[in-house]
């Protein structure tokens, strides 16, 4: 295949008028590598690499932890429709019994028209009963290697992202072993900045949904916001709904961390892609309204919201589009170590890839 004429998103993040080349769904560097010369014209459109969302529970009626094959298609079919061409499942706080069924059924072969699983975010149980969130506080255990490894056994190893609270007991240890094996991300925690600084030197690399279900960014304990900051090799998770957090707060992250650490992630939960309603998450009832999904008490339940639409908002938000792209396709590749396979559109890279408008609609998927 052959895609002419459009605005390609480079690997160093500018657009430059060119033809791509693919051959066997890997991107090859030039015409001769190619046996099958079907073109597509992408003539004043925008190509950018197929979008990553390394932090997503549901969509369309589906939850990972339902531990069903069929839905997780389901999820996976929704999110190539919508530009986002591969994804971590994330799981919620639950039973080590279940989380083992469950992160079992990542391990399927899904079909073609399927986005492609890349690994699997485990967020929780390790976290803080005080800044639980959506999480069901029953199930909230401390750091435990042996738990983790059992867990990660079950799925071949494909858990890339584990979320926890490093003042729980055991914590700070767990970050020391475990560091080298996966990314250990900071969230659901009430850290203050000395403690999060101590996670971030032991070898966390990463802050879940940043403001959210953590301490206030406060100018005597700036906190994990703080900690991340002050540590360079740290990315950021920034949910970008424009619900949970102010489309100010969006300007001022990019502009604190730079465009190279922000990895802008759903959150979605299976509401997304459905019509207002009552669905699950975690076991607990949500309540989805407008795009808004709260529990009974108030509670933000992740959101309803694809990446490709957050992507969105951050442009709308006045992120220029060059770093709200980046943030949702190379940043979220290297931050989970699979820049070498996708995230850019470079010979022999997988050859996923999003043709859009200059109003940022989608046109082609491939």
């Amino acid at each position: 295949m052959i895609i002419k004429n459009g605005l390609v998103f480079n690997e160093n993040c500018t657009f430059e008028k060119k033809d791509i080349y693919i051959e066997n769904g890997i991107i090859v560097s030039s015409l001769d590598q190619v046996t099958d010369n079907e073109e597509i014209d992408a003539n004043e459109n925008y190509v950018i690499p197929g979008l990553i969302d390394t932090h997503i529970h549901g969509a369309t009626g589906h939850d990972f932890c339902d531990k069903d094959i069929k839905g997780l298609i389901s999820i996976a079919k929704y999110l190539k429709s919508q530009g986002i061409t591969a994804f971590c499942p994330t799981s919620m706080t639950l039973k080590k019994d279940l989380l083992k069924e469950i992160f079992n059924t990542a391990t399927a072969d899904l079909p073609k028209d399927c986005a492609n699983i890349v690994g699997i975010h485990m967020e929780g149980p390790f976290l803080s009963p005080e800044k639980k969130g959506a999480q069901d506080s029953k199930f909230i255990v401390n750091p435990e290697i042996t738990m983790f490894k059992e867990l990660n056994q079950a799925c071949n190893n494909m858990i890339k992202i584990i979320t926890m609270a490093p003042e729980c007991e055991g914590g700070l240890e767990f970050i020391k072993e475990m560091s080298k094996t996966v990314s250990i991300s900071i969230g659901h925690t009430t850290a203050n900045y000395d403690i999060a600084k101590q996670a971030f030197d032991f070898g966390a690399s990463r802050a879940t949904h940043l403001f959210n279900a953590m301490p206030a960014f406060n100018h005597r304990d700036p906190a994990v916001v703080g900690a991340a900051l002050d540590n360079e090799n740290t990315f950021v998770e920034l949910i970008c709904d424009g619900i949970h957090i102010h489309p100010s707060v969006i300007r001022a992250t990019f502009k604190m961390f730079g465009d190279d650490r922000v990895v802008l992630i759903s959150d979605a939960m299976m509401a997304t892609g459905m019509e207002n309603g009552t669905y699950q998450l975690g076991g607990q009832k949500v309540t989805m309204k407008d795009k808004k999904a709260v529990l009974d008490d108030g509670t933000i339940a992740g959101s309803a919201t694809n990446l490709f639409d957050c992507m969105r908002k951050a442009v709308s938000f006045g992120i220029p589009l060059e770093s709200a792209i980046k943030a949702c396709t190379k940043v979220p590749a290297i931050s989970i170590n699979i820049f070498d396979k996708m995230g850019s559109i470079t010979p022999g890279k997988m050859a996923n890839l999003v043709i859009m408008d200059k109003d940022l609609n989608i046109k082609q998927i491939i």
